[in-house]
């Protein structure tokens, strides 16, 4: 067990102390709330369509593909230009993509190819918007609040995953366009709040861009292990036993509840990494970083399977609440290694690199998920990505034994 120190009260807060990071962070909390509202309606929508655990799994890898081939141009263009602006640009796309779900629900009779042809620009929006937020709030708070702006950053996240899934649930139980017009609307606020974040300090490209400099994000990440090992965990760990996609069979099928318990059941794993979020906010990890990173991706693996074989919805909600607080340590201790030890300079291509592996452990993930429970069942797909998780938490923790001895986060020693 990892050795956690307790910041006094009044430092648990620190982050929020500079105004732009408490904009930023509103910013943010609505921009995924909404993400949220769409993720949960389209799920619905698309299996109320097709009924084809597959399709959700489209549904997933259709959103990853843009920041997989984009993967060079957003980094860089997150280090050379104004990273406010990318936000607030891609946020008013995706405002524009849901208002489109909207046009096309109210249009009726539609098929699953023009949902998933909107999706592929939500996805190319989400490609932007990713790189230059993480590194954007890098910006906004100096070195020594970074672990406590991380914590709180995730938490703005993981609150859109609690409240954001029930709200698209209930949304969607009184008609879908009522959920995309108030996704549409939240996105158009959250776009004007980075307005309000005055413009920071960045060091960016002022070279003329060469493959090196495009490359650099890659670079950066090969030559630094730990980091590696870090980000592949994770990769790998939720590639196999990411369920989410499969949630709306669960609630359906398996637990038989209606669109308000999908809605619950996709925000418990946010109960679980909000609540660890905020603990972390005030008890930072000061020993056994790589370790506690290591045990809690083994545990996140275990809870997947218990999940998987639950047939009540009790134990399927704790499940998936622990879930998430078991996931919450691996990304508190990713991002922080990231953050505070990647030069501003290359962060965006950094950042964009750590965006595709997020993007293939959730949207690759969710695909794997679909693809296996048509082959084999809903369940037996659960439960063999879970003891995945696992046995991966193992062999990284043999692969890559400098990830497993980082004690800090706080530096490279």
């Amino acid at each position: 067990m990892a050795a956690l120190g307790e910041t006094p009260a009044a430092e648990r807060y620190a982050a929020f102390r500079h105004r732009p990071f408490l904009s930023y962070w509103a910013a943010r909390f609505l921009g995924n709330f909404s993400t949220q509202i769409v993720s949960v309606a389209v799920g619905w929508q698309m299996y109320d369509l097709t009924r084809d655990p597959f399709d959700l799994g489209l549904v997933g890898i259709v959103q990853f593909l843009p920041s997989l081939l984009l993967v060079l141009v957003t980094g860089v263009t997150a280090d050379r230009f104004g990273r406010r602006l990318i936000m607030a640009s891609a946020l008013g796309v995706e405002a524009a993509c849901a208002a489109a779900l909207l046009a096309l629900t109210l249009h009726g009779g539609m098929g699953p190819l023009p949902i998933f042809a909107v999706l592929a620009l939500f996805g190319v929006a989400r490609a932007f918007y990713g790189p230059a937020s993480s590194s954007l709030f890098a910006n906004l708070v100096p070195p020594e609040d970074f672990a406590n702006a991380i914590a709180w950053n995730s938490s703005a996240w993981q609150m859109a995953t609690i409240i954001g899934p029930v709200a698209g649930g209930l949304l969607y139980g009184l008609s879908a366009e009522a959920a995309y017009a108030t996704a549409a609307i939240l996105m158009v606020i959250a776009a004007g709040l980075i307005f309000t974040i005055p413009k920071p300090a960045q060091r960016g490209e002022t070279s003329r861009p060469t493959l090196q400099t495009l490359f650099a994000g890659f670079s950066y990440i090969r030559g630094e292990k730990v980091v590696l090992g870090a980000i592949s965990l994770d990769l790998f760990a939720v590639l196999l036993s990411g369920a989410t996609a499969l949630l709306p069979v669960y609630a359906r099928d398996i637990l038989e509840l209606g669109p308000w318990g999908l809605g619950l059941l996709r925000s418990a794993p946010g109960i679980g990494a909000i609540c660890v979020a905020v603990w972390l906010a005030g008890h930072p990890i000061r020993n056994h970083a790589g370790a506690t990173m290591l045990g809690f991706v083994g545990l996140f693996g275990v809870v997947t399977v218990v999940f998987g074989l639950s047939t009540v919805t009790w134990l399927s909600i704790l499940a998936l609440t622990l879930l998430g607080a078991t996931d919450m340590f691996s990304v508190y201790v990713r991002e922080t290694l990231i953050q505070l030890w990647t030069p501003d300079a290359v962060r965006g291509r950094v950042n964009a690199v750590n965006q595709v592996f997020v993007g293939a452990s959730n949207e690759l993930g969710e695909f794997r998920a679909g693809a296996m429970a048509a082959l084999i069942g809903t369940v037996p797909a659960v439960v063999v990505g879970g003891i995945g998780a696992v046995a991966v938490a193992g062999l990284w923790a043999w692969l890559f034994p400098a990830l497993r001895k980082v004690q800090h986060l706080d530096g490279r020693h």
